[in-house]
C-alpha cells in the first residue's frame, strides 16, 4: 500500500495534471475513511500510533486484500463523480462564454471566480501560480485598470498553451510575455484621468496542465493614496470590485499573511455582500514571511471565519524555470510546507495544488445550484427571440457572405444597365453639346464683338479681313486640344454615374466601399486616358488643315446652327425677364437709363479732354468739371447690385439684337452654299464641330469605354469579393444597420438555440447522477 505522504509527493512534483489530481482526491478520501475506522474519540498520542503500528503490522494478507479492494471502489466513485464534476464545468464555461458573447446586460449569468484584494497582497502572483505563467501586468504604478476577465480550458490531449483575445481577433498567442505586453497595453490606453474603466478584457488560456475555471482579476484595493493618483481612483475600485463581487459570484479574498486580516480590504469587502462568508475564499499569501504557528492560526479560521475557509500559499518558483512553472512552484511549496509540523495539521490547508482543487469543486457547486435557474432564463430569452425573428423577419436567414454577393451583384446589374443606356448615341450628344458651345464661345469671341459684323453681309467675297478671321475661327476650334477635352468629358462623365451607381442603397452605409469603387474606376480610365486622347487627335489632325464639306452636310449644319442660335436666344429672353421680374421694369429702366446716361457723360468729357489738350487751354475745362460735379450731385443714386443687374440685362438685349441678325443672315440666301462659308462662319463651325465629334466618339468607344465597360465588373469581383477574408466580410455586412440587426437577432437566436441544447443535455446528466445516487443509497441500505 503507498503511503498518504508519497502520493501527496507525487501531485507536488508536478507529475499529476487536473485528471491525476481527481484521482489523487480519491486516494486521499479512501485513505481517510480507512483510517477513521481504527481510532477511538480521544484516542491520540505516541501510545495510540504505536497500538496502531502494531495492529497495522499484523492484519492478515486476506484483511489487506478486502481493505485495498474497498479501498479502490471508494476510490472509482470518487473519481467517477469528479469526473461528472469537471465535464459540468467545462461544459457550463463554455455556455458562460457564449451567453457572454449575446448578453452584456448581465441576464443571463452564470457564477464566476472574481479574484479581489489590495495592490502588493500577491493577487498576481496566485492567478500566476494557477496558469503556470508569467502573464499579468507588472509595474510600479497601477497598470491594472480594467477587468481581465480568465477563462482557463483544460485541454488534455494537447501540449499546445496558448491564450486569445477574443476581442482583438488576434489567434493564438504562443508566448506568454507578449499575452503581458498586450494586456499592459490594453490597461495603460486607460488615461491617468479615467483612473480605471468598467470594460472588461477577455482572455481565455488554453493548456494541459490548467483546470477549468473562470477567474476576473480586478484592480487591487489602494491602502495609501500617492500624491500622482487622483482623489477619485480608491472610490472607483471600491465601485468596480462592488459591481462584481454580487451573487452569484465566488470571492476569492487575497491577503498577505504579514498583514493582519482585521486591516484586510478585501474580506471587510466581501462581508458586505456575503457575510456570512458562504461564497468566499480566503487565500494566505506569502506564508514564508510569518512564522509557521502564526500562519497556521490564520488559516484555521478562528478570528474571522469563512465557510469555504482559508489556503495558505507561497507561490514562488524558480527564476531558471523554462516554459509551465506549475511543477516547480509546487514543489517549492512542497518542501517548505512538509517540514513545518503547524501546517500538517487537520483543518490547515496550504498549496497551491489545493487552491486549484478547491476553485474547481467551489466553482462546480456554484454553477451546479445556477443550472435550473439559468435553463428558465435562457429558455425566457430563447422565447422572445424565436418570436422576434418570426414577427421581424419572417424567419428568413442572411448570412454576412450572402449579404456580399447581393450587393455586388446588384452593383453589376445597375452597372449593366448603364452601360446599355450608354451606348455611341449618348456620348455623341454629349461631345457635340460640348462642341456646340465651344461655338458659340468662337463666335462670341471672333464675330459677334466686332464692331464691324454688321458689315459681314456686304463685304466682298475675296475680303481678306474676313477669310482671315473664317480661318482663325476653324483653327481655334480644331486646334483646341479636342483629343484631351472630349476624353475628359467622358471620364468626367463615367466617374459621375460610378459616383451615382455606389451612392445609392445600400452603398450608401459603406464608405470605405465607395471609396474603392471610385478608386479602382479612376485607375481603370486613367490607364486609358493618354491612349484614347492620343489616338482621337491623331484622327483629327486633317480637320486642321482643310476641311471638305458636301453640300448635304452644309445644309444639316446650317439647320443644326439656327436651331442653336435659336435655343441661345430664347436662354438670353429668358434670363432678361428673370432679372426684369426679379428688380421691376422700372427700376430696371431707370437702372439702364443711368448706364447709358453715365456712359455718355464719360464719352462727352473724354471729348472735351481731349479738345482741350489740343487747345491747350484748361481754364475751360474746370469750369466744365464744376458743371459736371454740379450734374453729379442731383443724379438718383442707385444700389451697386441693381446696376450690376441692369449691366447684365444690357449685356442680354445686345447678344440677342446680335443673335437675331445672325439667325437672318443664315436663313439667308447668302448661307445656302458652302462657297460661301465666310459669310455664314457659325455654320461653318458648326459643319467641323460635327465632323469632329464623329470622329473622336469612334475612337472613344473602342479605346475607353468597350475596355472600361469589360473591365469594371471583373474588378468588383476581385477587390469587392475575392479578396474580401471572412472578418472583413463580417465588417463589411455589419456596416448596414438593418442587415447587423437581423445578423445580431439571427445570431442570439441560433447561440440560445445552442446553448439550450447544451443546458438540457446537462440536465439530462445531473438527472442521472442524482437517479443513480438515490440507487446505491437504496442498494447500500438493504
Amino acid at each position: 500500500m503507498r503511503p498518504k505522504d508519497d502520493l501527496g509527493k507525487l501531485y507536488t512534483f508536478g507529475q499529476l495534471k487536473p485528471e491525476d489530481e481527481i484521482q489523487l482526491a480519491g486516494r486521499q478520501q479512501s485513505d481517510k475513511n480507512g483510517g477513521s475506522g481504527n481510532g477511538g474519540g480521544g484516542g491520540g498520542g505516541p501510545s495510540g500510533a504505536a497500538l496502531a503500528a502494531a495492529a497495522a503490522f499484523s492484519v492478515s494478507d486476506d484483511d489487506e486484500y478486502q481493505s485495498n479492494k474497498r479501498g479502490r471502489q471508494n476510490r472509482d466513485t470518487i473519481i467517477q463523480h469528479d469526473e461528472q464534476f469537471m465535464m459540468l464545468t467545462k461544459k457550463l464555461i463554455e455556455i458562460r462564454s457564449i451567453l457572454l458573447s449575446i448578453d452584456h446586460n448581465e441576464t443571463l449569468k452564470l457564477p464566476s471566480i472574481v479574484v479581489v484584494g489590495s495592490q502588493s497582497s500577491g493577487k498576481s502572483s496566485v492567478l500566476e501560480a494557477i496558469v503556470g505563467h508569467e502573464f499579468l501586468p507588472k509595474g510600479s504604478n497601477m497598470v491594472t485598470r480594467r477587468p481581465i476577465e480568465l477563462t482557463l480550458v483544460h485541454t488534455p490531449n494537447s501540449d499546445e498553451e496558448y491564450g486569445e483575445f477574443p476581442q482583438l481577433e488576434l489567434g493564438k498567442v504562443h508566448d506568454f510575455k507578449q499575452i503581458q505586453r498586450t494586456l499592459t497595453d490594453l490597461n495603460l490606453a486607460v488615461s491617468d484621468a479615467e483612473c480605471v474603466s468598467a470594460k472588461p478584457i477577455e482572455l481565455r488560456i488554453y493548456s494541459a496542465s490548467i483546470p477549468d475555471l473562470t477567474l476576473i482579476d480586478l484592480p487591487g484595493y489602494i491602502q495609501i493614496s500617492n500624491r500622482n493618483q487622483p482623489e477619485t481612483l480608491k472610490l472607483k475600485i471600491e465601485e468596480l470590485c462592488d459591481k462584481y463581487i454580487q451573487e452569484p459570484n465566488i470571492i476569492l479574498a487575497v491577503c498577505s499573511a504579514d498583514v493582519d486580516l482585521a486591516n484586510s480590504t478585501a474580506l471587510r469587502a466581501s462581508r458586505k455582500v456575503d457575510p456570512m462568508g458562504l461564497r468566499t475564499i480566503g487565500v494566505i499569501t506569502k506564508m514564508d514571511l510569518v512564522p509557521p504557528s502564526a500562519g497556521a492560526a490564520i488559516l484555521r479560521n478562528s478570528e474571522y471565519p469563512l465557510h469555504l475557509g482559508y489556503i495558505g500559499v507561497v507561490c514562488k518558483a524558480p527564476e531558471d524555470v523554462d516554459g509551465n512553472m506549475t511543477s516547480a512552484l509546487i514543489r517549492n511549496e512542497e518542501n517548505f510546507f512538509r517540514n513545518k509540523f503547524e501546517f500538517n495539521q487537520r483543518g490547515v490547508n496550504v498549496g497551491t495544488a489545493t487552491l486549484r482543487r478547491k476553485l474547481m469543486n467551489v466553482l462546480e457547486q456554484g454553477m451546479g445550484r445556477s443550472l435550473y435557474s439559468i435553463v428558465d432564463a435562457v429558455q425566457k430569452e430563447l422565447e422572445e427571440a424565436r418570436y422576434q425573428f418570426k414577427v421581424q423577419y419572417n424567419d428568413r436567414r442572411v448570412t454576412a457572405e450572402s449579404y456580399v454577393a447581393e450587393t455586388m451583384d446588384s452593383l453589376k446589374h445597375n452597372f449593366k444597365e448603364f452601360a446599355l443606356l450608354f451606348g455611341k448615341p449618348q456620348v455623341r450628344h454629349e461631345v457635340r453639346t460640348m462642341l456646340e458651345q465651344r461655338v458659340l464661345d468662337i463666335c462670341a469671341e471672333t464675330y459677334w464683338s466686332d464692331p464691324k459684323v454688321s458689315d459681314l453681309p456686304k463685304a466682298a467675297s475675296d475680303d481678306i479681313y474676313w477669310l482671315y478671321k473664317v480661318d482663325l475661327a476653324s483653327a481655334a476650334l480644331t486646334k483646341s486640344g479636342i483629343g484631351r477635352s472630349t476624353t475628359q468629358l467622358v471620364v468626367d462623365i463615367l466617374m459621375n454615374n460610378m459616383e451615382r451607381l455606389s451612392a445609392g442603397e445600400p452603398f450608401n452605409y459603406h464608405n470605405e466601399t465607395r471609396k474603392q469603387i471610385a478608386s479602382f474606376t479612376s485607375e481603370i480610365l486613367r490607364t486609358k486616358f493618354l491612349t484614347t486622347s492620343d489616338q482621337v487627335e491623331n484622327t483629327i489632325k486633317p480637320y486642321k488643315y482643310e476641311v471638305e464639306v458636301t453640300d448635304l452636310e452644309w445644309q444639316d449644319g446650317v439647320k443644326r446652327t439656327v436651331a442653336l442660335l435659336e435655343k441661345e436666344l430664347e436662354m438670353c429672353d429668358s434670363m432678361a425677364n428673370t432679372i426684369k421680374n426679379a428688380v421691376g421694369k422700372t427700376k430696371l429702366r431707370g437702372a439702364i437709363k443711368f448706364l447709358l446716361d453715365s456712359e455718355r457723360e464719360d464719352q462727352r468729357r473724354q471729348e472735351r479732354v481731349r479738345q482741350q489738350q489740343q487747345d491747350g487751354n484748361t481754364e475751360p475745362y474746370i469750369e466744365y468739371a464744376s458743371l459736371s460735379d454740379e450734374e453729379e450731385a442731383i443724379k438718383p443714386l442707385y444700389n451697386p447690385k441693381l446696376l450690376e443687374k441692369a449691366r447684365e440685362a444690357l449685356f442680354l438685349r445686345d447678344r440677342a439684337m446680335i443673335l437675331k441678325y445672325r439667325i437672318a443672315a443664315l436663313k439667308s440666301r447668302q448661307c445656302k452654299t458652302q462657297e460661301n462659308k465666310q459669310y455664314c462662319p457659325e455654320a461653318f463651325l458648326n459643319v467641323i464641330a460635327e465632323k469632329l465629334t464623329y470622329t473622336a466618339v469612334m475612337f472613344i468607344q473602342v479605346e475607353l469605354l468597350n475596355e472600361f465597360f469589360f473591365q469594371f465588373p471583373r474588378e468588383v469581383d476581385n477587390r469587392l469579393v475575392y479578396e474580401l477574408d471572412r472578418q472583413q466580410i463580417q465588417r463589411f455586412a455589419r456596416e448596414n444597420p438593418s442587415i447587423m440587426k437581423h445578423l445580431d437577432l439571427q445570431e442570439r437566436k441560433g447561440k440560445l438555440e445552442d446553448v439550450m441544447d447544451k443546458l438540457n443535455y446537462l440536465v439530462r446528466k445531473q438527472a442521472d447522477r442524482q437517479a443513480r445516487a438515490k440507487m446505491g443509497s437504496f442498494g447500500g441500505g438493504v
